[in-house]
């Protein structure tokens, strides 16, 4: 669905400098996935999904979303790729919602800029997030959690085969994140919408089988569920699985590695910009040069 290879974006902040805040990211996101983007501020993550949204544009790189090379496009078909293949939810429901809509109208117009309107279409939308019974409130008679959920109704509206969420949980409390989590989980599992979650709340990233970790504007680690079978369950004739994840570090084409800076601070490489490499009984080893 998604391959992204040594991307790169670069921002002019005035005539002498410049960001860059990607780079050389690469990505690979297969279709029907439901998976998360973590990172600290200024890692490079909402940059990404700025591009894969069509918002942005690539300085340098590949950028391929269901088949279509985001860096070539003209400005026509970009257009035409943010009305079809990419639905949007934002943190800020005032992005997402206007307020003198009901939440059924709100649906609709994603439609009318299609040059159609399915009255049909907008209420099994929000029949689909659990929004049936609120089709003609306005923003101001939904709570936070509401809200969210009439946005990813929204995001759906053209039938997207992308949705991209920028914490959509930001803003409301544990237990309606948890909803709004399962709201996305279903979708994921009964449309086979591909779905990408930016978000910084851990549980949430507990919940998810994938989630990629970004560090200055590369792909640093992945985080992968394990599921462990348990033999007492298997005895009882209950099929049941405990489920753990594993980080794993990303290698890049060159050979490149990011060390998490606490892992280098906790071998005495505060400061330092070298490593001893060594390969010892199948494993490699980082060691710190000054070590004995």
């Amino acid at each position: 669905m998604i391959d992204c290879q040594n991307l790169v974006k670069i921002y002019k902040v005035d005539d002498d400098t410049e960001v860059m805040a990607l780079q050389g990211l690469d990505l690979k996101v297969e279709k029907g996935e439901l998976m998360g983007i973590i990172g600290n501020s200024g890692s490079g993550k909402s940059t990404l999904l700025n591009m894969l949204g069509g918002l942005d544009r690539p300085t340098a790189g590949k950028l391929l979303v269901d088949g279509k090379d985001l860096l070539r496009m003209s400005d026509k078909e970009l257009v035409q790729y943010k009305l079809e293949t990419v639905g949007f939810v934002w943190q800020n429901n005032a992005r997402n919602l206007i307020p003198y809509l009901t939440a059924v109208e709100n649906v609709e117009l994603p439609m009318l800029f299609k040059g159609r309107r399915k009255r049909d279409h907008a209420i099994a939308l929000l029949e689909q997030v659990g929004m049936g019974h609120r089709l003609h409130s306005r923003l101001t008679a939904l709570s936070g959690g509401e809200q969210q959920r009439v946005a990813i109704a929204i995001s759906l509206a053209n039938n997207p085969s992308l949705l991209l969420a920028d914490e959509p949980t930001g803003s409301v409390d544990t237990k309606t994140a948890d909803i709004i989590l399962d709201v996305f989980r279903d979708l994921n599992r009964n449309l086979g919408v591909t779905i990408i979650i930016v978000t910084h709340d851990t549980q949430l990233t507990r919940k998810m089988d994938r989630v990629v970790a970004i560090r200055d504007g590369k792909t640093s680690s992945e985080i992968l569920r394990r599921s462990f079978f348990l033999e007492e369950e298997v005895n009882q004739g209950q099929e049941e699985f405990e489920d753990t994840h594993v980080e794993l570090t990303v290698v890049d084409s060159a050979g490149r590695i990011q060390v998490p800076r606490d892992y280098l601070d906790a071998i005495g490489m505060k400061g330092a910009n070298k490593l001893r490499v060594e390969l010892k009984e199948g494993k490699i080893l980082l060691v710190n040069p000054d070590e004995k």
